[in-house]
């Protein structure tokens, strides 16, 4: 900070430069500011100077950011919403609120959590739940939120993380999908883009009893894959840790007696970078302890499957 300090000719510098480039205008900036053109135009110079860049090209009444302004702009905004998102945080422990980031894919916060959010907020009222969103594979570090969903090998060292299942998949579609029964014609296939191989091909045969040529859809997004089985233009492999809500609805049946199991496990972990806070292990064990008891519930209405067994 000693060495900030000693780089800006004053602290209001950063205000008048963020609201000038985020503005592309001085008299935008000034406006804003509630101070004068020139007042604007003055202290830019000044902080320039000290510099000894060039911040912005001025052309025909607006402020454009050279390639060194640009920089500092990225930086600048960097720092201003870090600034503002821990004021705001504090604003709400002030008033009894406070905000909690998860890690999680896109597919899970879609078909998981989104059905029982209303749940989730009765049960933790003080909570503001912001999401990361990860739209394909679940991967990367857990850091600057305050709990992420990833999947690991099993045999891979112990990562600090808490069990919520293994990774076990079965292929699921909708009711009318299934009942739309035409032996002649081909099941569509709907996958994931990024999944190596054909995984239809590890099941001789699904329960639509179509028996023509196979045809395929793929996604990006797991949560889009999930959507269109749901919407009976398919039969996708559903990862129970996202499928599993549809499953108990019957919104999504098995499309096979099979499971597919893998050595890897679902996990929620900690931030690598700060300690693990006692609101975001609560919730953390809430929804552990809510997909238990909707896994156990799927297992009664399909014994056949022996899914506590396979998921735990």
């Amino acid at each position: 900070m000693p060495e900030l300090r000693r780089m800006l000719p004053s602290s209001n510098a950063l205000f008048v430069f963020d609201a000038a480039a985020r503005n592309g205008s001085f008299t935008a900036a000034a406006a804003e500011l509630n101070v004068t053109q020139p007042a604007v135009s003055r202290m830019l110079g000044q902080f320039e100077e000290h510099l000894g860049v060039r911040l912005f090209d001025r052309k025909a009444g607006r402020a454009v950011l050279t390639e060194e302004g640009e920089l500092l702009y990225r930086r600048v905004l960097e720092g201003f919403r870090s600034i503002e998102t821990g004021l705001i945080e504090i604003e709400r422990r002030r008033k009894g609120t406070e905000t909690v980031t998860l890690s999680v894919s896109s597919a899970f916060t879609t078909h998981w959590l989104m059905p029982r959010i209303d749940k989730l907020q009765r049960h933790f009222p003080q909570v503001d739940l912001r999401f990361q969103l990860i739209s394909g594979a679940l991967r990367g570090p857990v850091e600057n939120v305050d709990l992420g969903m990833r999947f690991r090998d099993s045999e891979e060292p112990y990562s600090g993380g808490t069990l919520v299942m293994k990774e076990v998949m079965l292929p699921v579609c909708s009711p009318t999908y299934m009942s739309e029964v035409e032996p002649a014609e081909g099941n569509t296939v709907i996958r994931l883009a990024e999944t190596p191989g054909d995984w239809a091909a590890d099941y001789p045969k699904f329960l639509t009893k179509r028996r023509g040529p196979s045809k395929a859809l793929s996604f990006t997004d797991y949560a889009v894959v999930v959507q269109a089985a749901l919407l009976g233009q398919g039969i996708a492999l559903g990862w129970l840790t996202v499928t599993s809500h549809w499953l108990l609805t019957g919104a999504l049946v098995p499309a096979s007696d099979a499971l597919t199991t893998t050595r890897r496990i679902c996990e929620f972990l900690p931030p690598r970078n700060r300690p693990m806070r006692p609101l975001a292990a609560e919730i953390r064990d809430w929804i552990i302890g809510q997909m238990r008891s909707e896994i156990a519930a799927i297992d009664q209405l399909y014994p056949k499957l022996d899914l506590m067994t396979a998921c735990y």
